[in-house]
């Protein structure tokens, strides 16, 4: 069975617009919310985060869950309101607490008051990251930089492989990618609290570059379907290279995406949501370059006057 990509194109631009309109809604409360489309962690807004786990060598100290309610009362009674709380873990024994720039001193009362209510914290689970706001806007905009870069960088590569209006559709289908992987975890910034931090800007740099080599293979396809198959139509052409490389970029991500599964389910909580977003921009990508940019290419070359083979 052969795919008519573009033949079904609305279904395929419908969706993918549902999507971007769910993702840039997203963003929008996000940045209402947090001033970023995504919810800032402490690599790009500065501040100290505490990670404490008790002491469960004594087992009948972690027969109960950490109560938050009451460590929220303890970081009021520090002047700490509108700290981040987090249960860390299955057990429930272990916290992570980001709040504003602390010193050493406030650091260790604020242990002090925590042992006092929740028993003995285990010193070799601790963890105390410090990031000042001025380090926290260079790491954001420096993030922001190496996207703007490679979408250039990109746009280049392929108007000089192919033509610019090949890099402009293909720069499109990764917008698509990067929007869509911002408003998923939009989303999980407002439901579970999940911070981005600065491998969130990798995992979109190498949701970028997965994706265009995507799009570059079918492209590559349909230049050299365009020389052999000269007296065929741009919608035949564009269909036979995306079912001739079909199979390619199933697999490809497919075989990219179960290890990235296998992360997510027993990875740690840095590392489980880095394969997540992998995910979620790996299968964006392959979505888009099958169905966004191949039918895109296929829709203004129909329309364009250089849509004759000879161009090609």
């Amino acid at each position: 069975m052969k795919l008519n990509v573009v033949k079904q194109r609305s279904i395929w631009w419908i969706v993918s617009g549902l999507l971007v309109l769910v993702s840039m809604a997203a963003m929008a409360f996000s940045w209402q919310q947090f001033n970023g489309p995504v919810k800032p962690g402490l690599d790009f807004v500065g501040g100290t985060r505490l990670q404490l786990e008790r002491n469960c060598s004594d087992e009948t100290a972690c027969t109960e869950p950490i109560d938050l309610a009451a460590v929220r009362a303890i970081l009021d009674g520090q002047e700490l309101e509108g700290s981040s709380l987090q249960l860390v873990g299955d057990s429930g024994q272990a916290l992570s607490i980001r709040t504003r720039n602390l010193t050493v001193d406030e650091q260790s009362n604020l242990r002090s008051a925590l042992e006092e209510d929740l028993g003995q914290l285990d010193p070799t689970a601790s963890k105390i990251d410090v990031v000042g706001p001025t380090i926290g806007k260079q790491l954001l905009v420096a993030g922001l930089l190496s996207l703007l870069v490679a979408f250039a960088g990109i746009t280049v590569y392929l108007s000089l492989r192919f033509k610019f209006d090949y890099a402009l559709l293909a720069l499109l289908a990764l917008m698509h990618d990067v929007i869509i992987t911002l408003g998923i975890f939009s989303i999980l910034g407002l439901v579970l609290g999940y911070e981005a931090d600065s491998l969130f800007i990798v995992a979109l740099l190498t949701i970028v570059g997965f994706s265009v080599n995507d799009t570059v293979v079918i492209y590559d396809r349909i230049r050299e379907n365009f020389k052999l198959m000269s007296d065929q139509g741009v919608e035949k052409v564009v269909n036979d290279a995306v079912n001739q490389t079909l199979g390619r970029s199933i697999n490809t991500t497919m075989t990219t995406v179960l290890p990235l599964i296998a992360i997510v389910i027993f990875g740690g909580d840095t590392l489980k949501f880095f394969a997540l977003a992998l995910i979620v921009g790996f299968l964006a990508g392959a979505y888009s370059s099958i169905f966004i940019a191949s039918t895109l290419l296929a829709w203004w070359r129909s329309g364009s006057s250089s849509a004759t083979p000879a161009t090609e």
